[in-house]
């Protein structure tokens, strides 16, 4: 299964010809050619989703969540028209019901965790789409059972896509980038990279990325770990070493990671 986590940048900053984003929008059109042009579904763990128990959208038609404020007026305008996957939502809420994992349908919409990044890697908005939630309690050993259970529950044909951030301090993003700031957000990112990438361990990945807050700086890239979770979901779907993109933005380092059989063959 071909499996991406993308950092979705500040809002719908990316879409809008944000020049702090720039990068980000040519890492994410590199990885259009990596990955597939026509998945059956892509099914999207977003960061801005929490729920008690994981939910899955069956929604056949979800709206757009414009889940962010102060900023212009067309961001407040843009669409996303691509259908939901209602059966598939409820075949995996039975499976991860069935390997233990507390699920439940629900019909909403799409947070901007969603949209965005699609809006950049499937612009046409042709392909269906189905999200999954993170769990409230943010317990990394939760969400790498979730991401093995998607691995197991997915067609083949899907791509799974991570979405959050590499790097996740509000204040130190938009604030002045400091030496000190891009140090931190260097070194954690140098951590992800050789967890992920070129000390990829099958043994233990597992444990080393639940144990994230010890690698350096974590707490200052993570205050809160939900832009994180999502790259461990992907990570435990995974079966080897990720590729990685590295870019900037708004001065601070940002990765995507992706696992795609089309760039593996």
């Amino acid at each position: 299964m071909n499996i991406a986590f993308v950092s979705h940048g500040g809002g719908p900053l990316p879409v809008l010809g944000d020049p702090d984003h720039a990068q980000l929008r040519r890492s994410f059109a590199l990885l259009r050619s990596q990955l597939p042009a026509h998945p059956s579904v892509v099914v999207v763990v977003s960061a801005h989703w929490e729920a008690r128990g994981f939910q899955i959208n069956a929604a056949a038609q979800p709206p757009l969540l414009f889940d962010y404020q102060g900023f212009p007026a067309e961001s407040y305008q843009l669409s996303y028209p691509a259908p939901g996957q209602p059966e598939l939502a409820a075949s995996l809420i039975a499976a991860l019901n069935h390997w233990g994992l507390a699920a439940q349908t629900v019909e909403r919409g799409w947070d901007h965790g969603v949209f965005v990044p699609l809006l950049l890697l499937y612009p046409a908005a042709r392909i269906p789409v189905l999200q999954v939630s993170l769990d409230a309690s943010l317990d990394p050993a939760m969400h790498w059972r979730l991401g093995q259970a998607l691995a197991r529950g997915l067609p083949a044909d899907a791509l799974l896509l991570g979405s959050g951030f590499s790097f996740h301090n509000l204040p130190a993003f938009f604030g002045p980038k400091s030496a000190e700031v891009i140090s931190a957000s260097d070194g954690f990112a140098h951590w992800l990279d050789r967890t992920l990438v070129t000390e990829w361990q099958s043994a233990t990945v597992e444990s080393t990325l639940s144990a994230w807050q010890e690698a350096p700086h974590a707490r200052f890239n993570h205050p809160r770990e939900e832009h994180l979770l999502p790259l461990l979901v992907c990570a435990a779907a995974a079966k080897g070493p990720a590729q990685v993109q590295r870019f900037e933005v708004m001065g601070v380092a940002a990765r995507n990671y992706f696992w795609a059989e089309s760039s593996q063959a």
